[in-house]
């Protein structure tokens, strides 16, 4: 008789172990409490993150959290003595010898987290509206190499989160991933007030004027009384929709402790965890990114997803509103 060979490593192998568990904390759900959500679509979404700063982190986190596997970060900056404490995936070292690359850093946290995670960092710089760039050969070709090197990863990315300080930062990735057909999760932070919000896509060329996707009928109820009532997911407007001019230098004659964004420690939090729930929501939705807007007329009616509503755009106005005690 020949020896026999048992493979322990579905119940030996940490790796393995930590997959299998992770996979399990989702799977409770859908047995337990929505047996409907799509898992798959979540696991499988590729998603770049624009910005490893405070919103990055927390929306990796909760990517990891929904068992996203492929994490892309972008990110130009170092890490410096007051991220840690806000970031939470940074740490003190990362600050010493002026600091790691945000980027870099971020993606091989993760991987020290979840060794199942596909994350890469990109330590580049994204041109910017009213950022000129220096005529030098150099300047210019390097700004070319970035566009160019920002165009291939939103081809390359099923989600595109756009999490920058700055409001002119967010413009050409917005134009490129529109043009892509790409799904857009825009977060933004104030000191007490935050916008998350996902972008329009455009419709199909094979579409008429005034169809929507063929798979999802518009019945009257589906248009609603109001004027913003159930938009369909191809009139949605982007973040610049509503702009008299273009995007411009917004830290332009601002003194240094006003060029970085003042929030409420928590606030990044909250805001990264609704982007991603967003995406969540969206993903599970038949029609993808193309979903029609709920409104909050919508609350009282059946959901359209198993998760709930799928809205254009959630904001708040932190420890304003009203709550039941």
């Amino acid at each position: 008789m020949g020896p026999r060979m048992v493979n322990l490593s579905e119940c030996m192998d940490p790796k393995r172990l930590a997959e299998s568990s992770v996979d399990l904390n989702l799977k409770l759900m859908c047995w337990r409490l929505v047996p409907t959500l799509d898992l798959d679509k979540v696991v499988s979404v590729k998603c770049l993150l624009l910005g490893a700063g405070t919103l990055g982190c927390n929306v990796a986190r909760t990517l990891m959290g929904w068992g996203v596997r492929h994490i892309t970060f972008v990110d130009n900056a170092k890490i410096s003595y007051s991220n840690p404490v806000r970031q939470p995936l940074y740490e003190f070292e990362d600050c010493l010898t002026g600091g790691k690359p945000k980027a870099l850093a971020a993606a091989d946290r993760l991987q020290r987290i979840f060794p199942g995670v596909n994350a890469r960092g990109f330590n580049m710089s994204i041109p910017m509206p009213g950022h000129p760039v220096n005529f030098s050969s150099v300047t210019v070709e390097q700004a070319r190499r970035d566009v160019e090197q920002l165009e291939q990863l939103i081809e390359s990315h099923d989600v595109i989160f756009l999490l920058m300080d700055t409001r002119e930062s967010r413009w050409l990735p917005a134009v490129i991933a529109a043009s892509k057909r790409k799904l857009v999760i825009n977060a933004a932070l104030g000191f007490d007030t935050f916008v998350v919000m996902r972008h329009g896509l455009k419709k199909p060329k094979h579409q008429g004027a005034g169809d929507l996707c063929p798979s999802h009928p518009v019945a009257p109820a589906d248009l609603g009384s109001s004027l913003f009532a159930n938009i369909p997911g191809y009139k949605l407007g982007c973040y610049f929709c509503n702009d008299v001019v273009a995007p411009g230098d917004s830290t332009r004659d601002r003194t240094l402790d006003q060029q970085c964004t003042v929030s409420r420690p928590g606030l990044a939090m909250i805001a990264g965890a609704l982007a991603v729930e967003l995406m969540v929501s969206v993903l599970q939705h038949p029609e993808g990114g193309y979903a029609i807007a709920s409104s909050s007329d919508d609350r009282m009616n059946e959901p359209p997803t198993s998760l709930g509503l799928v809205p254009h755009q959630v904001s708040d106005l932190e420890m304003k509103s009203q709550f039941c005690t």
